[in-house]
Formats: C-alpha cells, structure tokens, sequence
C-alpha cells in the first residue's frame, strides 16, 4: 500500500486543511487523556515548521449535525493554546493568517453534511484551502465529508500518524513474530466476525474476554446470569471456534468472572467459576484464575495484538482488575524485549495509561473502530482515496 505523502510538496505560504482526530474525553470542560492530541503533534509541527498556514478540522461526540455546545472543541483549542474559530465554514480567519499559523475549526459535526458526506458542504468546507492533509486514521473507516468528500477539490496527502498506523499494523499483520496472541473483548460478537476470523488466520492463539467471551460461554452452555450477551450469535459464536480449530488456531474463553449483584461501580465483587455463576449474577469482570492463564499466555508470546478490555476498568479498583492484569503483561514482556505488542482501541489505551505502561508498549494505535477494520483486511475509505494510482 502506498500512500501520497508530504515528502516534496512545497507548503510555505500554503493553506492547508488538516483532518485530525480530537475525540477525546472531556469531563467538566476539562480533557482527561490527550493521546489523540499527542499523536497528532508531528504532523502539525511538520507543517508549521513548513511555514503552511494551517486549519485543523476534527469532530467531538455525536452532536447529530446540530450546534449542541456540550460538543464544542473549546476546551480542546485551549489544552493546544490555539485560536477557535467557531465556525468550520467561515474563512474570514484566512485573510490573517501568517506563515506557520495554526487553528482549530469549530466541531464539524455540527453540521449535518459532514456524516452524510454531502458534496456541497464538502466543497464549502474545501474552499479557499490549496491541500487537504488527513492524519486521523481514528476516522477514515468513514465516509465522510472531512475524511473523502474534501479529497475531490483538493490534492490530497496523508499525515505522517496515518501513515505511521498503517506501516505499523501492516508490518504486524503481513510478517509477524510467531507465537503470536491475539486478545480480543468487548460487547458485541456480531461486530466482531470479520476480524475474529481475520485474528484466527493470523494467531496462534486468540483469547476472547469481556461481554463477547460471555457470549462465547454461553454458546457451550455455560450460565452467564443477568449479564451483557448475545444469545442470537450462538450459531456465529460455534462457527467461530470451528473456524479456530480448522486453523490450528488455539481459542480460548473466559475460565471465571468477577460478578456483583448489579451492574455499578461501587457493587461489591465476588470471583465465580463460570459454572457456579447463578441467575442474579451481573458479570462486570473477568475473574483472577483467567487472569493468570491470560498472564502466561503473554509471557509465551513473541507478538501481542490487543483491542478491547476484558471488564469495566474504568471502574477501578473493584472492575479493574482483568484488564490492568493483560495490562501490565504485555508491558514487563514488551519492556524486557521478550514481545512485540501492538495495541489499539480507546477503552484499552485508557487501561495502559490507568496502569502507567502505555509508553512500554511497541505501538499504540488512535483506532478503535478503524484499527479493527483494518485488520479485517476491509478498505478504509478515508485511506483508500489517498492511494497513489
């Protein structure tokens, strides 16, 4: 896969539309984890240093193509120390702009049209701009006006953070260090097949956890009580793991859970045998006795890919303690040169930086969604249109 990128494209005095991605949380107009924002650095450094005159475009939330404020980028402009300009359509911010300028453009979801990725809107949004920059992988699983619609007015290029997550899960995917472990959690099952399957083809072994190895537990049998599951993916969730066993593809299920007797934070915890859990019991996390199979399953490993945490973790300490256990495995392996560890998903980045390892880790990814995606081996239109032909 090649991409068109920055390398030879002369910026100085050009304007310069940047797509990045700022979903990050925000709780009292404060933001919480700035991985996004830290990612995105140098690529906004390359272009400053450049003497490009930039405007950043990004989303926050799901304000439904309405001006809801809750999702204004406010509080993002002002962690960057850079001027918002209110609104993602109005130009006037150009006519001052100087070489090496930076600014962030008001939530672009705010209007309908980026989601339906409306040529009108796109076209107004392009306008006045010489290039158009895309180094949000976290977003280029859509089709969306600032992620493909803005790339038929404007030459087009990828960031050097889109480019570095494509080489990245690439060189894992296409020549990985075998053995190689897979960790997959989550809620849905139904979300997951294609990549399931992609992971099966690639891993030694994959171990399921979350609400998903619920799922799977139930489809042998076993008791889940009043937990999150889905009983209609049964016949999926057997296909699966013959799926698995026709690849000599090691598939593994939760062995205990953390349970309580509702579905909260502060609930008290008790660790049960998936077959001594009873009707009122609510799984919030995965259980110690599969928390240390998961530990010595990383530390067989030469190559981790993980995407998803196996409970509540932001519920810490009592929800936490699955996924803080994978955690901080794969960053003592990865850190004693034993793993090659690649990592992607909000909720589980949050989980690395919750237990102080994220910086011990090969490669974290932005993506979520996208990073699943690609590894299902399906075209991200956001990358797609950025392909040298």
């Amino acid at each position: 896969m090649k991409l068109r990128d920055l390398s030879g494209v002369s910026l100085r005095g050009k304007y310069v539309l940047l797509r990045d991605d700022f979903n990050v949380q925000i709780l009292d107009g404060k933001i919480t984890e700035g991985f996004r924002i830290e990612q995105s650095q140098p690529t906004i450094n390359f272009l400053r240093d450049a003497g490009a005159r930039i405007a950043i475009v990004s989303h926050l939330g799901r304000p439904k193509g309405m001006r809801d404020m809750k999702y204004s980028l406010r509080p993002i402009a002002e962690y960057m120390k850079l001027p918002l300009v209110e609104d993602c359509l109005n130009k006037s911010f150009m006519a001052n702009m100087k070489d090496g300028d930076v600014v962030l453009l008001e939530n672009v979801r705010f209007y309908p049209g980026e989601e339906a990725n409306d040529v009108e809107f796109a076209k107004k949004l392009a306008d006045g701009f010489d290039l158009f920059v895309n180094d949000a992988f976290a977003v280029s699983h859509r089709a969306h006006a600032s992620t493909v619609g803005v790339t038929a007015y404007l030459p087009s290029y990828a960031g050097m953070l889109l480019a570095s997550e494509i080489d990245n899960i690439t060189r894992v995917m296409e020549n990985p260090k075998h053995p190689v472990l897979s960790i997959v959690a989550g809620s849905k099952v139904s979300t997951k097949i294609g990549v399931l399957r992609a992971l099966i083809r690639l891993s030694d072994t994959v171990i399921v956890g979350g609400a998903l190895g619920t799922t799977f537990n139930y489809a042998l049998g076993a008791p889940v009580g009043n937990s999150l599951y889905e009983p209609d993916q049964k016949d999926n969730a057997l296909a699966i793991m013959e799926y698995a066993h026709e690849n000599n593809c090691r598939f593994l299920l939760p062995l205990d859970k953390g349970v309580g007797p509702v579905f909260e934070p502060d609930a008290p915890r008790t660790d049960k045998d998936i077959g001594d859990i009873l009707p009122d019991d609510v799984i919030i996390d995965g259980g110690p006795k599969t928390a240390e199979r998961d530990v010595a399953e990383i530390g067989q490993a030469a190559t981790v890919i993980w995407n998803g945490t196996v409970g509540m973790a932001e519920w810490m300490p009592t929800w936490s303690h699955g996924s803080f256990a994978i955690a901080r495995a794969i960053a003592e392996n990865t850190r004693a040169g034993k793993l090659h560890s690649i990592v992607g998903g909000g909720d589980t980045v949050a989980a690395l930086d919750a237990c102080g390892v994220r910086n011990d880790i090969t490669y974290v990814s932005t993506g979520g969604g996208a990073f699943l995606e690609f590894i299902e081996g399906k075209d991200l239109p956001g990358i797609a249109v950025l392909m040298e032909k």
